[in-house]
């Protein structure tokens, strides 16, 4: 695959862009009117679409383009989560929904303008923005099949290729030659370009097919950006290449089963991390397997177990392949007074065909005691052989907890104002120390769209 920008895909990328800005109603789009439901806010204020959702009085479920299920089966479209993952029933969904043509259309846009200081002699200071625009879209066909496409972009890669400051993370390389440590890689721009079909056998049981370039297979939880455990923390996870690494992905095939509240899915996908040039299209592979087991056994908890073989994931070490074992629950509910709770436990092991063995934990949780504000916090332990010189496993854990002030502004708009801290336990080396006193802290400004 050429690395050159393909015409059509940049077409599709910024239609999404389009998608998320205001536009003139047009009362002959707009969705049927519902008892209790605003259909023009996203769940964020606390919407939820329950199992019977499509069971409304006023709406024709059986036209086309009046989906209220997810793209992948007869659940409540709420479950629907990055890539082919879920999330629980009752969490918000991703975005803005309206209705237009036939079409289900949901939008969202996060800005976040980041000021970040990380201590001591392995640290540093920077200002950044980062974030995503993200347009989905999904019509009911024939027979119940249903189509849906995604695109994602991040202004990320405007902020350079060595990222930003970022104590005890790791992973890919920002000049082809060194790898980046202490520091968190940009996203790519292109995030995701993806088309999925479904296709009904029963009231319970459906069958998917999911594509992308790049997309998201079949491993790990949702990722940390779209987690309703993490959606206010700026900061990405030290164990995000334990856990969710794959989520940009030059070439994804996943073929999967829904039965009620399970999921059975595969992916075939390219194993190679994206390289050092943010605003391209690395070459797609297909080289590399991951198999996940979805199942949500209440509409509070969403759960997952998943592993696969990934072929040469690291560029600066392109004979060493992976396998990756990943396993998650997601909790999520609404409490009085617009206040909800959501977290997420997950664990993740690298076993490298060098012999090396990594593990990583992780729990994370996002309180809203009222609709104002949102209290966060994290907790992450890892095992890792790049921190420290000398390719020996070492300990490092974080520990961070922040809180985000928002006000609605005009429209579906809102500003927030946040900060956080970090306590650092970083693995001791007289080569490269990280001081008596390792953290880091971050103020920032986000705006959101949705």
């Amino acid at each position: 695959m050429p690395r050159t920008m393909p015409r059509m895909v940049l077409a599709i990328a910024l239609a999404g862009v389009t998608m998320t800005l205001p536009a003139k109603s047009d009362p002959s789009n707009d969705p049927p009117a519902m008892s209790g439901m605003d259909m023009g806010q996203s769940n964020a204020g606390g919407m939820a679409m329950p199992n019977d959702s499509m069971n409304m009085p006023g709406m024709d479920m059986s036209k086309p383009g009046m989906s209220m299920h997810g793209d992948f089966g007869s659940y409540s479209m709420n479950r629907d989560s990055s890539g082919t993952s879920w999330q629980p029933d009752l969490a918000p969904a991703m975005g803005r929904m309206t209705m237009t043509d036939g079409w289900m259309l949901m939008t969202e846009a996060r800005l976040t303008g980041v000021a970040d200081n990380q201590s001591g002699p392995r640290g540093g200071s920077d200002t950044f923005a980062e974030g995503m625009v993200m347009a989905m879209a999904s019509r009911d066909l024939a027979d119940g099949d249903t189509l849906g496409i995604r695109d994602m972009l991040s202004p990320d890669p405007f902020m350079g290729r060595r990222g930003y400051p970022l104590l005890l993370q790791t992973g890919e390389t920002a000049d082809g030659v060194t790898p980046l440590v202490d520091r968190q890689h940009p996203h790519d721009l292109f995030m995701e370009l993806a088309a999925s079909y479904s296709h009904p056998l029963s009231s319970s049981d459906s069958v998917f097919i999911y594509g992308g370039y790049p997309g998201e297979p079949a491993l790990g939880p949702s990722t940390f950006m779209h987690r309703i455990s993490d959606l206010d923390d700026p900061e990405a996870p030290i164990s995000h290449h334990w856990l969710d690494s794959t989520h940009i992905t030059f070439g994804v095939v996943t073929a999967g089963w829904v039965h009620d509240d399970w999921k059975l899915e595969a992916s075939q996908f390219t194993g190679r991390e994206p390289d050092q040039f943010r605003f391209d299209f690395d070459p797609a592979r297909f080289d590399s397997t991951s198999l996940r087991l979805s199942y949500n056994p209440d509409p509070h908890w969403s759960l997952q177990v998943s592993g696969g073989f990934i072929k040469s994931p690291e560029q600066l070490t392109p004979t060493i392949n992976e396998q990756r074992l990943t396993a998650s629950a997601t909790y999520y509910t609404p409490l009085a007074n617009d206040a909800s709770l959501a977290a997420t436990l997950a664990f993740g092991n690298k076993h490298l065909s060098d012999g090396t063995s990594e593990s990583a934990g992780l729990i994370e949780a996002e309180y809203k005691p009222s609709r104002p504000w949102t209290i966060f916090a994290r907790g992450e332990s890892l095992g890792s052989d790049e921190l420290v010189p000398g390719n020996r496993v070492r300990t490092a854990s974080k520990i961070g907890i922040g809180a985000i002030h928002d006000w609605d502004l005009a429209g579906h708009f809102r500003l927030g104002l946040g900060a956080l801290y970090d306590f650092d336990f970083a693995p001791s080396s007289p080569i490269q120390s990280y001081g008596s006193d390792p953290h880091g802290t971050m103020v920032f400004v986000q705006l959101v769209a949705e």
